[in-house]
């Protein structure tokens, strides 16, 4: 709360900036979600048709295990905000690897040794589309 010179409460401009909630489809939400929790090196591989788990499989990157987990926790947050629903997750008390099943997309959200190791584009994007990000 702001107070001006005689003590008395300023209210914000009306038309003072109003965080927006993340609005659009799935892949939508949790690629802008990825992109403000500054996630590294995100792929999306088109699915479609090679599995009933989803339309989309999204990778990325956190620097750290606070980052992989706050990584996450906003992409829970922001597909719940958007009227997605409340999507499963696994691996948020380690944070090395966290898998959210939101549906129609897939998010694995790692750190850069676990992802290496794992190499999920390699396996999921053999004959299927796929766009990368690179950070930095």
């Amino acid at each position: 709360m702001a107070f001006d010179a005689e003590g008395a409460v300023v209210r914000a401009p009306q038309d003072a900036a109003v965080p927006a909630h993340p609005v659009g489809t799935p892949i939508e939400v949790v690629l802008a979600s990825l992109d403000e929790s500054k996630a590294e090196d995100v792929a999306t591989i088109d699915i479609t048709g090679k599995t009933t788990l989803g339309d989309h499989m999204v990778v990325a990157s956190g620097r750290s295990h606070r980052h992989v987990g706050a990584i996450a926790d906003h992409v829970l947050k922001d597909l719940k905000a958007a009227g997605h629903g409340s999507a499963r997750v696994e691996g948020l008390p380690q944070c090395d690897w966290v898998l959210i099943d939101a549906g129609d997309v897939i998010i694995h959200v790692f750190r850069p040794e676990v992802r290496t190791f794992y190499n999920l584009e390699k396996m999921w994007s053999a004959d299927a589309p796929m766009t990368v990000r690179r950070s930095g």
